[in-house]
């Protein structure tokens, strides 16, 4: 065996050597190096998941923006240990706060209009390389197990034929928020039925059929199969997205717990801009509380798992969301606005050997950074061009110079629509249809005064309105083009006085 291992290490160094240049094109292949070298990859993702309803978030905030519908909360002790022992984004946000929208980003690393799935539903352009075809052409196995939403309108839509580098897709579906699957001789199914189709019913849904737990238990088969390789796998769970139902006993746990009403249920409605207008909404979270409790679990038995593995150190582990939820807050529901519980969603990195346990990166982040900071964090060098940003100095407490803290998010569609410029501080909100709306995070955490026109604000206005022309002329975004949003920006570039579109 000593032998075998000995030759083994030798021939991979000879393959790493006939490697000649330094870096290695998405779409060619490359010899692998030794499983040693490498760091194996999960991504956990969750849907329309709210950054409070985790315990490493509500210890980065204060008061009622931390206890949100009040002091009785779910603790998540296994997801907080990936923040503990690795790095906590405090300014993470979905490029777009839709589902098909900010996947395609986090896999692709490029804006909407690109890859092109600018709203749900829009089917992945087949030029498109994600993560996981780097990795995959690096040597890696590679998997998708859970909520796809980047192959149309198929619902399911079990095992899409386009893989996208996720070459083990058996547990892929495309759409749908499924509480019951099963496997078959023939494959994975939605266990539960109705009228004789595919059903959300959560009724008799246990620790091996509730989707979460059957999604986790995909994970761990992979890891056990492919633990003699780097590997690299992705799991989506379409939870704490509704319907609100959870198997026992989290459908129980949180029910006897007092909610409040989010601190800006009530406000007034006058001068709301389109994208803040309210809707109907509650602010009942027992269920949703339930959903993120067994979604913690999960992530405990996983970590669990990796350890008695012995390979819990060699593996990276990312946990994400592709957006918000509301719930509540500005009496609205779900996401696809530019408030924080609909756009700021959790990202949690545990590193070994990279990043330092404890790491808090304030900066503002968004999806598209992911792929172009995950790879070289992990050694994986490409000439694959990205819109997102390296922050791997970010994460890694390295100086990252020249480093301007500002993203850019966008509502959805192709043609008109909000777009936002962030810092870890500031908000900017440009639309067709709206007056241009400035927040200050930090003085008013709620997201309720428009500071645009202060004249206190002038200069950071205009700094954020610099950055969104130059995003927009540079990436052909055409919400940047409306008569009304290149008038804003620049008068918040270059005018004076009081704002003239008031």
């Amino acid at each position: 065996m000593s032998r075998y291992l000995i030759f083994t290490a030798l021939a991979s160094v000879c393959l790493a050597m006939q490697v000649s240049s330094s870096h290695v094109l998405a779409d060619q292949p490359v010899a692998p190096t030794s499983h040693e070298e490498k760091m194996n990859l999960i991504v956990i993702m969750t849907d329309e998941h709210n950054f409070r309803t985790l315990g490493c978030y509500r210890k980065t905030m204060e008061g009622r923006q931390a206890y949100m519908w009040g002091p009785d909360v779910v603790e998540t002790p296994h997801i907080d240990s990936l923040a503990e022992q690795g790095a906590l984004c405090s300014s993470f946000y979905a490029t777009t706060p839709v589902c098909s929208p900010s996947r395609a980003c986090l896999i692709s690393g490029l804006y909407p209009q690109k890859t092109p799935v600018v709203k749900n539903n829009i089917p992945l352009n087949d030029d498109i390389v994600s993560f996981a075809e780097i990795l995959g052409q690096q040597g890696y196995a590679t998997g998708f197990a859970g909520k796809w939403h980047l192959d149309g309108t198929a619902k399911p839509g079990w095992e899409p034929k386009r893989k996208f580098g996720f070459a083990d897709n058996r547990y892929m579906f495309n759409r749908g928020h499924w509480k019951k699957l099963d496997l078959t001789k023939t494959g994975a199914k939605v266990a539960a039925r109705k009228n004789g189709g595919p059903s959300y019913d959560v009724d008799g849904a246990d620790e091996q059929t509730f989707t979460t737990d059957f999604l986790i238990d995909r994970l761990i088969d992979f890891v056990d199969k492919n633990r003699s390789q780097p590997f690299c796998y992705m799991v989506s769970l379409p939870d704490p997205h509704g319907p609100d139902t959870v198997r026992q006993p989290y459908d129980s746990m949180y029910q006897e717990h007092q909610y409040l009403k989010p601190t800006t249920f009530d406000k007034p409605d006058e001068g709301l801009p389109s994208w803040g207008q309210k809707q109907k909404s509650g602010f009942g979270m027992a269920s949703y509380y339930g959903m993120v409790k067994c979604i913690d679990d999960n992530i405990g038995r996983l970590i669990e798992h990796l350890d008695k593995a012995g390979i819990l150190d060699q593996t990276v582990i990312v946990f994400t969301a592709d957006h918000g939820d509301l719930r509540g807050e500005h009496h609205r529901q779900n996401k696809g606005v530019p408030y924080e519980g609909s756009t700021r969603v959790p990202f949690l990195v545990r590193f070994p050997g990279k990043i330092k346990p404890g790491t808090r990166v304030d900066q503002a982040l968004t999806s598209i950074d992911f792929a172009p900071t995950i790879l070289p964090m992990m050694g994986i060098q490409t000439d694959r061009e990205f819109d997102g940003r390296n922050a791997s100095a970010l994460f890694q407490s390295e100086p990252a110079d020249p480093w301007q803290d500002i993203s850019i998010v966008r509502g959805t569609g192709d043609k008109q629509g909000w777009l936002m410029a962030v810092t870890d501080r500031y908000k900017l909100v440009v639309s067709a249809t709206d007056p241009p709306w400035l927040f200050d995070l930090q003085r008013d955490p709620d997201e309720v005064v428009n500071l645009f026109s202060h004249p206190g604000y002038r200069e950071i206005a205009r700094q954020l309105a610099t950055s969104l022309r130059e995003y927009g002329e540079q990436h052909q975004d055409p919400f940047i083009r409306p008569a009304k949003v290149d008038a804003d920006l620049t008068w918040a570039i270059r005018g004076s006085g009081e704002y003239p579109g008031r």
